[in-house]
């Protein structure tokens, strides 16, 4: 097939990566649900990201089509394995690792929001800024890097932050150091939560809530505190998730951002999944995306410690990972392609697993444990814990005494792995 010349080559040059795919496909005379079967997605799924036009597409979409068509990558936006302006990746960007985990999740845009304001000539401000420049610096490391080989470097940091801080002169200065010590405690419970140490992942994000009530600062409290009930929803503490969300939302009370209400909002609906609760599931979804909807129309950023805006992207993986959690096949199918949107090479990974437990809910196994099997890889690639044990979770929900093919080499390959 000659993909230089024709139609083919017309939609390439208008950022029509739907389209080149739809002719690809059809040149080789590939239903839509043949293609879906292959990458792991369904039929409808498959027509919507064919209709997508000029839009904002995944990488791992584009690249596993191209793939499986035997499409050139550079007609699909990928040029040298990376990709071209018009093709939202997000692998590059530094996320404040919330999860949208959750939930993950990240934005498709970032808006970076720049912390309190200090003084350069005064000396802890200085020193504040610089160690939160370092752990801005270590963040961005975490989307290429695994969480085991940053471990010891973020501890080393802390104790760092803790020493100057004990030789702080003045409340103003401890105030700001203690802000940054929150903020690289939080980092080293994900951290700790990637490796799938849940105990210590609990202990950082106590010692974050902590050192952002020394800080002063309710919003920072209130944004740790947020953190901590996303740790325990995904967890499946649903009811001690809803607690520190109740929490959060008190410390800040009727003045809390916008932000601040459509994250929160997820956050609940995380907690209300895990506590097996459709309804109120739903019923935070709604509000979450209401007010991330709202948002859009706003062109402020968002205030610190919120780095990132709010984006309806993020609620769709919030939904997906709600879905799976319920075993709703129908919600985590309806929003695959827009959660795919979202967050880094690893949190991808966490989300691809929940994909493939709601095609495991529809019955539909082998495409299940193909899309596990691509998480797993991400998981042993970066030695992460919890994606290896999220993708476990997912192999025990099916129980059968004859499994198909898919499903024993899924077995071989997680046989003998610990992490």
């Amino acid at each position: 097939m000659d993909f230089q010349t024709g139609l083919i080559r017309d939609a390439s040059r208008a950022g029509d990566y739907g389209r080149v795919i739809e002719l690809a496909r059809k040149a080789q005379q590939m239903t839509q649900t043949a293609l879906g079967q292959a990458l792991g997605l369904s039929q409808s799924t498959v027509s919507r990201l064919e209709k997508k036009g000029q839009g904002d597409y995944s990488t791992n979409i584009l690249e596993a089509a191209a793939a499986h068509l035997a499409i050139p990558p550079a007609l699909v936006g990928l040029a040298d394995g990376r990709p071209q302006a018009q093709v939202k990746d997000g692998s590059d960007d530094m996320q404040r690792r919330t999860l949208l985990g959750g939930v993950v999740a990240v934005a498709a845009t970032s808006v970076l929001s720049p912390p309190p304001a200090v003084d350069a000539a005064d000396g802890g401000g200085g020193q504040a800024a610089a160690l939160r420049l370092s752990t801005s610096a270590y963040r961005r490391l975490d989307g290429s890097t695994p969480s085991r080989d940053l471990y010891d470097t973020i501890e080393a940091h802390i104790r760092l932050i803790q020493s100057i801080t004990r030789s702080a002169r003045g409340n103003g200065d401890r105030e700001r150091l203690a802000a940054v010590g929150s903020e690289a405690a939080s980092f080293a419970g994900w951290l700790a939560w990637d490796k799938g140490d849940y105990g210590s992942a609990r202990s950082w994000y106590g010692a974050a809530i902590k050192a952002a009530k020394t800080a002063g600062n309710p919003l920072l409290a209130a944004y740790q505190r947020g953190t901590l009930a996303q740790f325990e929803a995904h967890a499946g503490n649903g009811v001690e998730a809803l607690n520190q969300a109740l929490r959060a939302r008190r410390a800040l009370g009727d003045r809390r951002p916008p932000v601040a209400d459509a994250w929160l909002s997820s956050v609940e609906a995380l907690g209300h999944a895990a506590a097996g609760d459709r309804r109120a599931t739903d019923k935070a979804l709604t509000a979450s995306r209401s007010a991330a909807v709202a948002l859009k129309t706003t062109e402020e950023p968002p205030p610190w410690p919120w780095v990132f805006s709010f984006t309806p992207e993020k609620v769709a993986a919030c939904r997906v990972t709600c879905g799976a959690r319920l075993g709703l096949a129908a919600w985590v199918i309806s929003d695959d392609v827009a959660a795919l949107a979202t967050g880094h090479a690893k949190q991808r990974a966490l989300l691809v697993l929940d994909i493939a437990a709601g095609h495991l809910a529809a019955g539909r196994v082998d495409a299940a444990f193909a899309l596990a099997s691509r998480a797993l890889d991400t998981g042993l690639t970066y030695r992460s814990g919890r994606i290896v044990e999220r993708a476990r979770a997912v192999r025990r929900t099916l129980t059968t005494a004859s499994p198909p093919k898919a499903v024993r080499d899924f077995d071989e390959r997680l046989h003998g792995v610990y992490l």
